[in-house]
C-alpha cells in the first residue's frame, strides 16, 4: 500500500506542486495564488507539494529557490512540504498492482527508435496517432511481445520502462469514465477519454515512476480533496482519472485555470527569463504587482 492516505476531509485540501527544475515563472504565481484564493473560500487547507522525481534536473538550490519566490508572494501553506522523492517506493508499489495485474509491461523501444519508425511511417504516407498534446502515440511492438521475448530481453539487462496497457486497462473498466470538473456554472461531469493518449508510461529506466503515476498516488497519500492547475493538464485528467480507478484511488474535484501566455500566444516557459519571479523582484516588482499581472 501506498503511504498512509489523509482521510481527514472535514476541510477542503488543496495542493500546489511545482517542479524546481527552474525558476517559479508568472504562470506558476498565477497557479498558486489561484490555490490560495480557492482555499481561502473554502475554508481548506494549502499544501505545497516539491515534485523532484527527476533528480538529474531538481536541485536542492533550485528547490530553495523556489519555496523563497512562494514566500515573498506571500503565500502560506499547511503542514510540511511533501517531496516525492522521499516517496519513491510508494510509486513502485502502486507500479507493481499494475505489472500483477498484467495491465503493464516492459518497454524497450528508445525514443530515437521510436522517432525513427513513426517517421518512417509517416513518410510512406500512413498517418500515426498522435495525443492531445501532438506526441506520437507509442508503437504496439513490445506489448505485442511474447512472455518468453519480455523475460529474455530483460534477463539481458536491456533498459527499459514500464508502460499502461490501456486496451487491457479500459477492459477492466465496469462504467464509463468521468470526472468532475467545477466551473463558473457549478461542478459539471466531463467524460474521460484515456485511450486517446495510447499506452502511456508509467515509469522510466532512469526515473521511478511517470509525472500520471506519481501525481495519482501523492494527491491519494495527501487527501486532496481539489485540484486547481492549467488548463494545459486538462485532457491529462482522463488518464489520471483511469489509474485512480484502476488502484482503487478517490478522485478529487478537479479545476483547470487559465494559462499566462507570451506575446507569441504561448504558455510561459522556465526558460523564459524575462518572466521569472526572480528576476521581475530583482528588478523592483513588488508581490502586490505581481498579483495585479496576474488578474488577481
Amino acid at each position: 500500500m501506498p503511504h498512509r492516505m489523509n482521510q481527514n476531509h472535514d476541510r477542503p485540501v488543496f495542493r500546489f506542486a511545482p517542479s524546481p527544475n527552474g525558476r517559479l515563472h508568472l504562470g506558476h504565481a498565477l497557479s498558486a495564488l489561484e490555490n490560495e484564493r480557492r482555499a481561502k473560500a473554502a475554508g481548506g487547507r494549502l499544501l505545497l507539494r516539491i515534485e523532484d522525481i527527476d533528480r538529474a534536473r531538481c536541485t536542492p538550490a533550485l528547490e530553495k529557490g523556489v519555496i523563497e519566490d512562494l514566500r515573498w508572494l506571500g503565500i502560506g501553506f499547511d503542514g510540511p512540504v511533501f517531496r516525492q522523492s522521499e516517496h519513491f517506493a510508494d510509486y513502485q508499489n502502486m507500479l507493481q498492482m499494475l505489472i500483477d495485474r498484467k495491465l503493464a509491461y516492459p518497454a524497450f523501444m528508445t525514443r530515437g527508435e521510436v522517432k525513427r519508425l513513426v517517421g518512417e511511417s509517416e513518410a510512406s504516407g500512413k498517418t500515426w496517432p498522435r495525443d492531445p498534446d501532438g506526441a506520437p502515440l507509442y508503437p504496439d511492438r513490445d506489448r505485442r511481445r511474447s512472455r518468453q521475448e519480455r523475460q529474455d530481453l530483460l534477463a539481458t539487462g536491456m533498459r527499459h520502462a514500464f508502460r499502461l496497457d490501456m486496451e487491457e486497462a479500459l477492459n477492466t473498466l465496469e462504467a464509463p469514465l468521468f470526472w468532475m470538473e467545477e466551473t463558473a456554472d457549478g461542478i459539471v461531469e466531463v467524460p474521460a477519454n484515456p485511450s486517446a493518449w495510447g499506452d502511456i508510461v508509467l515509469s522510466r529506466s532512469d526515473a521511478p515512476s511517470s509525472y500520471h503515476l506519481s501525481v495519482v498516488t501523492d494527491d491519494a497519500a495527501q487527501g486532496i480533496t481539489h485540484v486547481v492547475r492549467g488548463m494545459d493538464l486538462y485532457h491529462a485528467t482522463a488518464v489520471h482519472r483511469l489509474l485512480q480507478a484502476l488502484l482503487g484511488l478517490p478522485a478529487p474535484i478537479y479545476h483547470h485555470h487559465r494559462l499566462m501566455l507570451d506575446e507569441d500566444g504561448r504558455k510561459l516557459s522556465k526558460s523564459n527569463g524575462d518572466t521569472a519571479l526572480s528576476e521581475l523582484r530583482a528588478n523592483g516588482a513588488s508581490p502586490a504587482a505581481i498579483r495585479v499581472m496576474c488578474g488577481f
